[in-house]
């Protein structure tokens, strides 16, 4: 397998080995993804051993192919696959050490003599390298030496470790993601700027809610929103059109608050000289042309409207009260309602055809009963705007205030909340005492004398409503509580 060689060409070889050694080492360690260093790799081992293909193939911890790396096959080397699949890696997964063997075919390519060994780092086996038929400078075909398999062992041993290196940094740049954004949602930074207003959601219901706005808002579907008042649907309206894309404005329409003798020329706009003093003026349709038309409260439209909705949704045209010639408009509708839509069309007072129109998709609002973990961010995003608005000092919440607020059921969700808190910090000095939220909950301000309780039910109520706070997360409960799970559990949580 050797073969005579002058000592000053075996010295030149020797030197050029260590320093590929060492440029390998530098390269193998400079933190490349995992293909760059076995393409890395082959290319410096290929300029020693001169073969005449090579091949470095390496595997996931479960088996698959991860990258691969080849020279000198025709086409380009085969899939991965075939490489793991080839009898030369049972055989070095056998031997657990380097293999020169001669005569023979790896991956389908015949070869008259060829050196391989494994990649493996404490224990466990990365890959392999495989080099086939050396060839001399000067033409001829040798055999590899033992120098080279010595060489090609040093080169195995570097690279092995590399790879492993470069795969816990993988890992732990994955893992440093997903706390990044563990670490955003427990501070609170899931919060949406929409315009003047912010949309605060770290509680998963809302967070679902806003990641379909995200998804649909692109598209020129009509979007439905249903929820009980004060969830936040114009809030959500507003953030559908920003991420729309659409060039024009957003005009919102409430429904309800318009009297219907009027609500028709203020949706299609009125001709002038209609009625005595009448000046012509474009509709809130028109108005919102190239942009988004939200109509809160749709469920309150009366009969005559919604036919004429309909037809302007269908034809994409409005007519102007008093007016016979179509005007074209382009908008994108959003509908929001708090009423029970299927109810109404199985009334008869909501028009079933209108219905499906609108129903592109719909988007359903949490109650703020059902977000409660929102509702200390919320007071504290209340708090910091109201405070910079009025140019005072944010005054504490007491423990117990925000035990209250936390309980209450809210009926008005987060408007009443927002209420509240700014009723609380205009009244308040430098605390917000329980008694003061008590008495603007509506609840009885008598101070109740130390209950006899035990330690252990004022312990198990309020273990309760840290759960309740988290809606039920208990991995989240117990860091807040500053205990782990497994004493969660102990107590019966």
């Amino acid at each position: 397998m050797t073969s005579a060689v002058p000592s000053s060409l075996a010295e030149k070889r020797r030197i050029l080995q260590l320093e590929t050694l060492y440029d390998l080492g530098v390269a193998l360690h400079a933190h490349l993804p995992e293909q760059e260093l076995v393409d890395e790799l082959i290319q410096k081992v290929c300029t020693i051993l001169d073969p005449a293909a090579a091949v470095v193939v390496t595997r996931r911890g479960y088996g698959g192919a991860r990258a691969l790396a080849g020279v000198g096959w025709i086409d380009g080397p085969p899939p991965a696959e075939q490489f793991l699949d080839d009898p030369l890696w049972r055989e070095l997964l056998a031997s657990g050490q380097s293999l020169a063997l001669t005569g023979g075919t790896l991956a389908g390519r015949a070869y008259e003599s060829l050196l391989a060994t494994p990649l493996a780092y404490r224990g466990v086996y990365l890959g392999y390298m495989a080099f086939l038929d050396k060839e001399e400078r000067g033409g001829a075909s040798s055999g590899f030496t033992s120098e080279d398999r010595r060489f090609l062992e040093s080169v195995a041993a570097l690279a092995a470790v590399a790879l492993d290196s470069a795969r816990q940094m993988e890992e732990l740049e994955v893992e440093r993601e997903r706390l990044e954004e563990e670490n955003r949602a427990l501070k609170g930074d899931l919060v949406r700027k929409v315009g003047a207003g912010r949309i605060v959601a770290q509680a998963a219901p809302m967070r679902s809610a806003l990641n379909l706005v995200e998804r649909v808002a692109p598209r020129g579907v009509s979007v439905v929103l249903r929820g009980e008042s004060g969830t936040g649907k114009e809030l959500v309206a507003k953030l559908l059109h920003l991420e729309s894309g659409r060039s024009g404005p957003l005009v919102a329409v409430n429904c309800a608050a318009i009297p219907e003798t009027l609500l028709e020329s203020e949706l299609f706009g009125i001709e002038g000289g209609v009625a005595t003093g009448v000046v012509a003026r474009r509709g809130k349709f028109e108005l919102a042309g190239g942009g988004t038309l939200f109509l809160d409260e749709i469920g309150d439209l009366s009969p005559s409207v919604q036919v004429k909705l309909l037809r302007a949704l269908q034809e994409r045209e409005v007519v102007r009260v008093g007016s016979q010639t179509a005007v074209p408009v382009d908008v994108r509708l959003v509908a929001a309602t708090h009423r029970d839509l299927e109810a109404l069309v199985a009334e008869g007072t909501f028009r079933e055809d209108l219905y499906y129109r609108l129903k592109g998709v719909e988007i359903q609002l949490p109650p703020l009963r059902d977000r409660r973990e929102d509702i200390p961010l919320l007071v504290r995003h209340f708090t910091e705007i109201f405070c910079q608005r009025e140019a005072i000092a944010a005054p504490r919440f007491h423990s117990e205030s925000l035990e209250l607020l936390l309980e209450h059921d809210y009926p008005g969700n987060v408007r009443e909340l927002q209420n509240l808190v700014e009723a609380a910090l205009s009244l308040a000095d430098r605390e917000i005492r329980p008694e003061l939220l008590r008495s603007l909950l509506g609840q009885a301000a008598e101070q109740a004398g130390p209950q006899a309780l035990d330690l252990g039910t004022l312990e198990q109520r309020h273990i309760g409503r840290v759960l309740r706070m988290t809606a039920g997360n208990k991995t989240r409960a117990a860091r807040l509580l500053g205990i782990d799970r497994r004493t969660l559990q102990r107590k019966g949580f």
